[in-house]
């Protein structure tokens, strides 16, 4: 029998940049949290200790805030697509680099109805997300947000599922339905207008969520995914994970008052979790896109 080694990536994970542009007195900021793995020929390392062609991760971490420095750090898929692009092309050894990038929002603090120059407020934990592998002369892209909490009041039912000696939930024609998004979807090319295609395809899987008569998180999943695809054609799948942030209706007869779908208990955990892929038939897959990403 023999022993060999398998797959393997190394780098920096989580690197905090935040850059601040100072060319007019009017800034801006930009906050990341950058990770960066490279592959190669890496058996040495492993086997033997050799190091020759291990980059160092404090190198790689060097070389993020050097790039922030140089030139602007502008959408977070080019930067990724520069820093993966620095490290195959010159980096002993190295075949591939993958970029992980989130990018934390920060909004101008509101002064006399105009937003500050240099005061800012974080207001949400949403998150900008992008993930690119650069192989050879080819790049990967995968984009996409996650911690984008939402709500619908109504509009949402479940009802006509099967039920066994252990099912208590009560069916309902009318719930609060309640999900944190993670999004991540893959693009066809890299000839894209990234910030503009972002903000695009966010507003398009809010809009589909808050319009959709939903009788299952799954529907609501599906029709997200869907009306993203169908407006871009840049892009080839999405992938998404829901879970269902519960709010259980209040029984107040205790107090002999009528809980007319008011007043619920917003309910921690356990939840339900619902993931999925929705993508054209026409497409091939690119597992190179999404190796070592979570699947949703």
């Amino acid at each position: 029998m023999g022993i060999v080694m398998g797959p393997n990536q190394y780098g920096k994970a989580e690197v905090r940049l935040v850059a601040v542009d100072r060319d007019t007195p009017r800034h801006s900021v930009k906050d990341l949290t950058v990770s960066t793995s490279l592959r190669g020929d890496l058996d040495a390392a492993h086997l033997s200790g050799d190091n020759s062609k291990v980059l160092p991760t404090d190198t790689q971490k060097n070389t993020v805030y050097a790039f922030a420095k140089e030139a602007p750090i502008g959408e977070i898929e080019d930067f990724a697509l520069r820093l993966g692009r620095h490290f195959v092309g010159t980096a002993d050894g190295i075949t591939e680099a993958r970029v992980l990038i989130d990018e934390h929002s920060w909004e101008r603090i509101p002064v006399g109805g105009t937003g500050h120059d240099h005061s800012f407020a974080r207001s949400s934990d949403e998150k900008r997300t992008t993930a690119v592998t650069v192989e050879g002369d080819q790049a990967h892209v995968v984009s996409g947000l996650k911690d984008l909490v939402v709500l619908k009041s109504t509009g949402s039912e479940f009802w006509g599922y099967p039920k066994d000696r252990y099912t208590t939930l009560a069916e309902t024609t009318d719930r609060i339905l309640a999900t944190a998004v993670t999004a991540r979807w893959r693009y066809l090319h890299t000839d894209v207008d990234w910030g503009k295609s972002f903000e695009s395809i966010r507003a398009t899987m809010l809009e589909a969520f808050a319009c959709t008569h939903s009788y299952a998180l799954q529907q609501t999943l599906y029709e997200m995914g869907k009306a993203a695809l169908e407006k871009h054609p840049e892009v080839a799948e999405v992938r998404l994970s829901l879970p269902n942030k519960h709010h259980f209706l209040v029984d107040l007869a205790f107090c002999g008052l009528e809980n007319d779908n008011e007043v619920f208990y917003a309910a921690d955990r356990p939840y339900g979790l619902i993931e999925g892929v929705v993508k054209r038939d026409d497409v091939e897959d690119d597992p190179k896109a999404w190796y070592t990403l979570p699947e949703f």
